[in-house]
């Protein structure tokens, strides 16, 4: 979407600060002898608590309130029975509508610390986020954004997953702009508008950049089994620094 008025900017805001504040509990509480269906649970109170509902369940039918993806499955997976253990690299993954706007957000962890090299890949990730949010101007091109994320992948040593992309987001899950690519397309000729609403989220990896697709029809895995990490942000466009209501 593109927001048309302060009421639309403050319900992103409302929207963007549950599911941040949602992520950041749950980030928290996730430890070694936690199962995922037991991180999802504190995930699905916050949200009701907040008046919101899980934006997975809501558009697709999701199993269940967040996604939480154990390495080497990088998103859309589903919180069950596992219980997670020292040195997992973990993707939560909230998303939300409130009063009829959506959020989205997600985030890369080590449980309980964690190797050196994966540390490595999460700075990296991160990073490659932020320069996305500082190409993310109107008036440039949407393409700008991979350039960006693939520049820093291949500088820090890393590649992009090129089969998973960010985003429009607003009065929906999944809007205009689709397939926001984490790599530079020159083909692609669109170009940002002022109050555009952008899910951004790069996947980082050691390996070729491919995902498969699991036998439960929704977990994504990379096909070679190399970790990966991704972190996101919902975001409005300006013309200066973008506004982040997922901060």
């Amino acid at each position: 979407m593109t927001i048309e008025s302060e009421n639309d900017l403050r319900q992103l805001k409302a929207v963007g600060r549950l599911c941040a504040e949602t992520l950041r509990r749950m980030m928290k509480y996730a430890r070694a002898g936690l199962s995922t269906a037991e991180l999802d649970e504190l995930g699905r109170e916050l949200l009701a608590a907040g008046g919101a509902r899980s934006a997975p369940q809501v558009t697709y039918n999701f199993p269940n309130a967040t996604c939480i993806s154990v390495a080497p499955v990088i998103a859309h997976g589903i919180p069950g029975s596992y219980t997670l253990k020292d040195g997992d690299l973990i993707h939560i993954d909230v998303s939300a509508e409130l009063d009829g706007y959506y959020a989205d957000t997600g985030a890369s962890l080590l449980v309980s610390g964690g190797s050196p090299a994966a540390l490595k890949l999460l700075e990296a990730t991160k990073a490659a986020l932020w320069k996305a949010l500082r190409a993310a101007k109107a008036g440039r091109p949407l393409n700008e954004l991979g350039r960006a994320v693939q520049a820093e992948a291949r500088k820090r040593g890393y590649r992009t997953i090129v089969d998973l992309s960010g985003h429009g987001i607003g009065r929906g899950l999944h809007e205009e702009p689709r397939e926001i690519a984490n790599f530079y397309n020159p083909r692609d000729k669109r170009i940002l508008n002022e109050g555009l609403v952008l899910a951004v989220e790069p996947f980082l990896t050691t390996g070729k950049g491919r995902v498969v697709e699991g036998s439960d029809g929704w977990s994504l895995r990379t096909a070679d089994g190399s970790p990966a990490a991704q972190f996101e942000h919902t975001i409005v466009v300006t013309h200066d620094e973008p506004i982040i209501v997922t901060i």
